[in-house]
């Protein structure tokens, strides 16, 4: 079955829903991969419907994969729907510190109003030359393996390019990982929603009891983190101190938290600042840099959109000329490429949240307290509402395209009050990137560990697996 929710039915109960044959007592818990977990629900959805349900234990949980149930669920935040209350107890079992990501109700509006005023388009584009230099130490780091023949490993550098360029636009710090060795904050950063993953999808909350060497390992890199952000926010307080001049016009997103909390009445304190100065580089590390490893693995598959890419990129960026807010903004194909990598291979393929009240989803009756699976991508890769679902056609997402399914369906960075608030500021530097990467180099492979397609690798976000590129320096023309 794979049909869109019957809108006028009757509501059933989410234990009349079908799902999957589990175990007893234990349900589905044993059953689920948490590296293709997404994958599963995916699968059971074109068996069972766009509603179903599993079972953890004593627990049904609904699965819903409709576009416009899951569109109409992500509208009702934060009122209607918080994110899982086994997220935010994990998160805070580890010692992190709550910041937008996991904030619910008011303290999630202030620190809204607060981060939203940080990511304002003319903000980012104020600290342009900043991600530029960034631009150029991954420009540094993948010449030095192109002369020497090196591969690359793709999403690890990618991931010390968005740690260095969110560090800079919105610490104001210059945090150069990827001059560095393997000893960087990344490689922390790097540990913490792959832990968050698997303790959500444990049966048995094991690391309370017997912890593990990896359950070491992960309380030293959360200390690594925090003893960073700290460090982040005193530099910032310094600055604010010897340059009072500041307050009346922050010079970057801390600094402008910083000023906030400390207004009479914000509501909003050290701890929150921490949380959102956390909140900023791991989900401005991760999303970003795996979406730009699918783009770059897609379009290795598919060279005549590489081509039609590059020849963009080069027409619209000359060799000598200098990169620009607006010839960035110009690269109108190469956006397109990102959104259906982003289609095809979203980095948050499964949203997870919890009902605060009863309420009717789609054709099923929720109680508060009900735990609901959003599947983001099922309608957007699936024949029955887009045409050649599972071809990568950046075409479809240019001006003037015959078709807007792909718009109206796909949600990449989410829907409703809770939508990303760094989406300008993602695109931004997956355009700056690209443009280093087609601007300056030829890609001569992009290689998997079995040579087939990337597998995708749920840990909280989707990555691909073990992605390596090689790459030339580009012939200079005149």
């Amino acid at each position: 079955m794979d049909a869109p929710q019957a809108r006028n039915a009757t509501p059933r109960p989410v234990t009349a829903l079908p799902g999957p044959r589990g175990l007893p007592l234990l349900g589905h818990a044993l059953l689920i991969e948490p590296a293709r977990f997404h994958q599963q629900l995916e699968q059971w959805a074109q068996t069972f419907g766009p509603a179903y349900k599993l079972r953890f234990g004593r627990r049904d949980m609904l699965v819903i994969s409709d576009h416009e149930t899951v569109a109409a669920v992500l509208r009702d935040r934060p009122e209607g729907f918080r994110r899982s209350a086994l997220l935010e107890t994990i998160w805070l079992e580890l010692g992190l510190p709550i910041g937008l990501f996991g904030a619910e109700g008011e303290t999630w509006a202030r620190q809204r109003r607060m981060v939203m005023a940080g990511f304002d388009p003319a903000h980012v584009c104020h600290y342009l030359p900043t991600m530029l230099t960034v631009a150029e130490h991954l420009a540094t780091r993948w010449r030095s393996a192109a002369q020497a023949g090196q591969a690359i490993d793709l999403q690890a550098d990618l991931m010390r390019f968005t740690v260095d360029t969110i560090a800079g636009l919105a610490f104001g710090e210059a945090v150069n990982t990827l001059g560095a060795g393997p000893d960087v904050i990344q490689q922390h950063l790097d540990q913490i929603f792959p832990a968050l993953n698997r303790r959500l999808l444990a049966p048995l909350p094991m690391w309370r009891f017997l912890p593990s060497h990896a359950d070491r390992e992960l309380r030293r890199s959360v200390s690594e983190v925090k003893a960073a952000v700290a460090d982040f926010i005193a530099s910032a307080r310094a600055r604010l101190q010897a340059e009072p001049a500041r307050r009346a016009r922050p010079d970057n997103l801390l600094e402008a938290m910083i000023v906030a909390a400390d207004s009479e009445g914000s509501g909003i304190d050290d701890a929150q600042v921490a949380g959102n100065v956390l909140t900023l580089l791991l989900a401005g590390e991760d999303t970003t840099a795996n979406t730009l490893a699918w783009l770059i693995h897609l379009l290795w598959l598919h060279p005549r959109a590489l081509a039609r890419a590059r020849d963009e990129l080069r027409c619209v960026l000359p060799p000598g000329e200098g990169i620009t807010p607006e010839r960035l903004a110009a690269l109108d194909y190469l956006e397109a490429c990102a959104f259906e990598a982003m289609r095809l291979k979203p980095v948050a393929p499964l949203l997870v949240v919890q009902a605060l009240r009863d309420a009717t989803i789609g054709s099923v009756q929720v109680d508060s307290d009900q735990v609901v699976f959003c599947l983001l991508r099922r309608d957007s890769v699936s024949e029955v509402h887009m045409l050649r679902a599972a071809s990568f056609e950046p075409e479809r997402w240019l001006q003037g395209a015959p078709t807007s399914e792909a718009k109206r369906i796909a949600m990449p960075f989410g829907a409703g009050p809770r939508i990303c608030p760094g989406r300008y500021l993602a695109l931004l530097e997956i355009k700056l990137a690209m443009a280093t990467l087609l601007g300056q180099f030829e890609i001569q492979s992009v290689d998997t560990p079995d040579g087939a397609e990337a597998r995708e690798r749920l840990s909280f976000t989707m990555a691909p697996q073990g992605l390596t590129m090689r790459l030339s320096m580009a012939a200079r023309k005149g």
